[in-house]
């Protein structure tokens, strides 16, 4: 039977749509595995909006070859994008909307964009805790990590004195892709420009190791990465720090910070967030395909 939607490459100008269905595709899935002990969910902020727009135009300038949509007469109903980096294939975002799933747009988005990496040796996503995503993932060939993530108050008074961390500029991004290819086989290449423009940057740069970490807006690392455990824990200490006052012992607080995409292999940010005040969960799957989990390594959701 003939599919009723039309897929096709993405373009400019589907941008502020596939912003707007990506937002409502991950607020629902929020709301459905929303665990109670946790804030309610939230659609995304007009900041953050912007700021998702930004990135999704950055991969579609460098790699709209691995960019998709899926149409019918109601408008966008599905996209995923994808990017290569070295020989490292990457799925930065991946969407049906609500209600629609079962229609096969799925499983021909996704193998839309796995066309894309033709060639390359390794593949890497960012998985939900949807069994329906995981399942399509397993198919497909991915390995299924379980990821676990922290949040919660960040007890200043237990932050460390951390030493010969500095800000970082786009100086630093030959150092970064160096990080890159020895923790996960890739650089990030052309991602570190829109990065270094968007995110406050920290660089390590020691005899003894190296390593960086972007970090979100309020605090906690959006991406980092290092050559050894001391120096990642020192640099998500340092994002940590950038984190709301959190309470007292015995105090209540709503002032959360956030350590997310932690797999099993990167322990050392279980410890420094257990030590921060912080408290673990379970959320979701790095999904690697012929490559073993990147540590020290904390990845972003879009970039990995």
């Amino acid at each position: 039977m003939a599919a009723d939607y039309l897929l096709r490459p993405m373009v400019e100008s589907d941008v502020p749509a596939v912003e707007r269905l990506t937002a409502e595709g991950f607020y629902e899935l929020d709301v459905r595995t929303h665990q109670p002990d946790l804030p309610e969910p939230r659609m995304r902020s007009a900041a953050k909006a912007e700021l998702w727009r930004r990135r999704m135009a950055h991969v579609l300038r460098n790699d709209a070859g691995g960019c998709w949509v899926a149409e019918d007469d109601t408008g966008l109903i599905g996209v995923a994008a994808s990017l290569r980096r070295d020989l490292t294939w990457i799925l930065a975002t991946f969407v049906v909307r609500p209600g629609l799933q079962g229609r096969g747009v799925g499983k021909t988005l996704l193998d839309a964009a796995l066309g894309y990496g033709s060639g390359c040796l390794r593949g890497m996503l960012a998985a939900s805790a949807d069994p329906r995503a995981a399942r399509r993932y397993r198919h497909a060939g991915f390995t299924l990590h379980p990821w676990m993530f922290l949040t919660g108050p960040v007890r200043r008074d237990r932050l460390p004195v951390v030493e010969r961390v500095r800000d970082g500029s786009p100086g630093d991004i030959d150092l970064m892709n160096s990080v890159d290819r020895q923790v996960r086989d890739a650089a990030h290449g052309v991602d570190h420009e829109i990065l270094t423009a968007s995110y406050p940057l920290l660089v390590v740069d020691r005899s003894t190791g190296s390593g960086y970490a972007y970090v979100e807006p309020g605090g906690g690392p959006y991406l980092l990465a290092a050559t050894n455990r001391r120096t990642a824990a020192d640099l998500l200490w340092a994002t940590l720090a950038a984190c709301p006052d959190g309470p007292a012992a015995g105090e209540g607080s709503d002032r959360r910070c956030t350590v997310s995409h932690v797999s099993a292999a990167n322990e050392w940010a279980v410890d420094v967030g257990m030590s921060a005040g912080m408290s673990l969960y379970t959320s979701g799957y790095l999904a690697l395909r012929s490559m073993k989990p990147p540590m020290p390594y904390l990845p972003s959701g879009h970039f990995l």
